[in-house]
């Protein structure tokens, strides 16, 4: 079985995965790690079972996988319901994955994942806002291409697991009126996902 080390709610690089297992029903046990307000103990701790000292970490049979993304990946190998049967939304799917993994850092570094608290942001910069529009015509593209109510289709996939951290960003900042309202309907429907209500729970 899956060993999946993540930090609920704080850790929005697990929430990823988590969430992806949860919603596809794929079985795996959770092992819950806190992150320390000393960061040299924390590094300390972590090194025990992370490479990188981060989380997520997956362990599978005594081997181990880190990072978030090539976690998703491994399971699909198991699990193709990971990523959408056809071919170019597959394709559509892993670039958005590809493009949140590696980018949009003003909103990672002036929108702290903050799940739990409600925060006014003072100001908002120009690169902040031109992520956010980036983000909204993304979802847009997805939604509009793949005629469904998640970014690929009908069915909850990676792609979406990707992005229920940026949802939760919206609403923690109040930055609903960076997003069309087909984008805002589907920030709704991932925020009523029971499996995130279960993770902001812990």
């Amino acid at each position: 079985m899956y060993q999946l080390y993540v930090n609920p709610p704080k850790s929005s690089w697990s929430l990823r995965p988590w969430i992806l297992l949860k919603v596809l029903n794929i079985p795996f046990e959770q092992k819950t790690v806190r992150y320390l307000d000393d960061l040299t103990k924390q590094r300390e701790q972590f090194k025990g079972f992370s490479p990188t000292s981060k989380i997520p970490v997956l362990y599978v049979e005594n081997h181990v996988i880190w990072d978030s993304l090539a976690i998703i990946e491994f399971i699909a190998e198991d699990h193709p319901q990971v990523w959408v049967k056809e071919k170019f939304a597959r394709a559509w799917s892993r670039s958005a994955c590809a493009e949140m993994h590696s980018g949009f850092e003003q909103l990672r570094s002036i929108c702290n994942f903050d799940p739990l608290n409600r925060i006014q942001l003072e100001h908002i910069p120009l690169e902040l806002a031109n992520e956010l529009r980036r983000i909204d015509e993304l979802w847009q593209e997805g939604l509009i291409q793949f005629q469904g109510k998640y970014l690929a289709g009908n069915q909850f996939t990676a792609v979406d697991a990707f992005f229920v951290p940026v949802a939760l960003r919206i609403e923690t900042y109040g930055l609903h009126h960076y997003f069309s309202e087909s984008s805002l309907n589907y920030q709704k429907h991932l925020l009523a996902l029971p499996a995130l209500a279960e993770w902001l729970s812990e």
